[in-house]
């Protein structure tokens, strides 16, 4: 109060303010700085930077506050991602970079080294067809975009080198791939989370040796899916195969590995008309099964001892199965009442 009766109401506030616009004093002109306030008493604060569109122009790095924690530097045609473009003040603090839409060809294996505390990056809608080994060395990543590329193959073993042992998501979309492995020579490599889906893969590629819980296959040209192609990946929770167009065949046993697997997309395969009992072999944790626009109008008889856990499948034009108990039958050897279990399906005629 004393203070206040000595300054006056008006310089007070003049005060505050200047200590506010303290927080973004060293935002670019061309970028749009804010200050987010957080916890109790608004004791812990974040700058988010946006600068998107200022380039080509200005030269990189683009001046931001020195505690920058989320940035976005898209579409600004930097063509070449240098040692020098990530190295100014108030980058080290990032937790998010945006680099998506930059026409980025090539990225120097230092690029990112300063990042030491950065979880999320966005390299999407560039130009980018390989990257240095050692890209991500010492980053503790655990988003990583690189959908929208020019990528023709690509090594899974280039996350090896980040730290700190958390999981890791990668979205490979809308590429080129034809190839993808996991060259770990005995280096652990935790990736939760790999998306695939519009490329040129035609063939399941491995990824024995990744504790995946999440992969995405979908539209690519995989006419065949052989036995074994899911091994050693027992971790695996959800599995989409979906928009297969030229997937005619699944062999018996494909999903043998798959002991957790609960979700199984097969949806929108138009050439695949049939699937034997065994190809169902292994998935004693599958709950739900999308043959949804498929060829497949029938199921086998006896699904269920294949699918023990299944709660609901879906077929052809959107008929749906699910899970029912029969009237239960007194069996005289035990003295108990025994409840079988049948598929019910909302459509009449459907074959099981």
């Amino acid at each position: 109060m004393a203070l206040l009766r000595r300054v006056g109401l008006p310089l007070l506030l003049l005060l505050l303010l200047a200590v506010r616009c303290g927080a973004v004093r060293n935002c670019h002109p061309s970028c749009h700085c804010e200050v987010e306030n957080f916890g109790l008493f608004d004791s812990f604060s974040l700058t988010r930077v946006d600068c998107r569109g200022v380039g080509p122009g200005v030269s990189m790095p683009v001046a931001i506050p020195l505690d920058t924690a989320h940035l976005d530097l898209s579409s600004n045609d930097m063509g070449q991602l240098s040692d020098a473009a990530l190295a100014g003040p108030g980058y080290t603090t990032l937790i998010s970079l945006d680099l998506s839409s930059n026409k980025i060809a090539k990225i120097s294996p230092s690029a990112l080294s300063k990042l030491r505390y950065l979880e999320s990056l966005d390299l999407s809608y560039n130009a980018l067809e390989s990257l240095p080994p050692s890209c991500f060395s010492g980053l503790p990543l655990a988003e990583v975009d690189l959908s929208h590329n020019a990528f023709r193959e690509f090594d899974m073993a280039v996350f090896a080198a980040k730290v700190n042992g958390e999981p890791v998501s990668v979205d490979l979309s809308h590429n080129r791939l034809a190839s993808v492995s996991a060259t770990l020579h005995g280096r652990a490599l935790n990736i939760q989370s790999v998306n695939l889906s519009v490329n040129q893969l035609v063939n399941v590629p491995s990824m024995a040796g990744l504790t995946l819980r999440y992969l995405n296959l979908d539209a690519n040209p995989i006419a065949k899916i052989k036995k074994g192609a899911f091994a050693q990946l027992k971790d695996l929770v959800y599995l989409s195969l979906s928009g297969l167009g030229e997937l005619r065949e699944i062999e018996p046993h494909s999903f043998k590995d798959l002991q957790n697997l609960q979700v199984l997309d097969l949806s929108n395969n138009s050439e695949l008309k049939r699937l034997s009992p065994a190809v169902f072999c292994g998935l004693d944790s599958l709950q739900e099964l999308n043959l949804s626009g498929s060829g497949v109008t029938t199921l086998p008889t006896n699904m269920l001892s294949h699918l023990p856990r299944v709660k609901s499948i879906t077929l052809g034009q959107s008929i749906h199965c699910w899970r029912t108990q029969k009237q239960g039958q007194y069996h005289r050897q035990t003295g108990q009442v025994r409840h079988d279990e049948e598929l019910h399906c909302d459509v009449e005629g459907i074959v099981l």
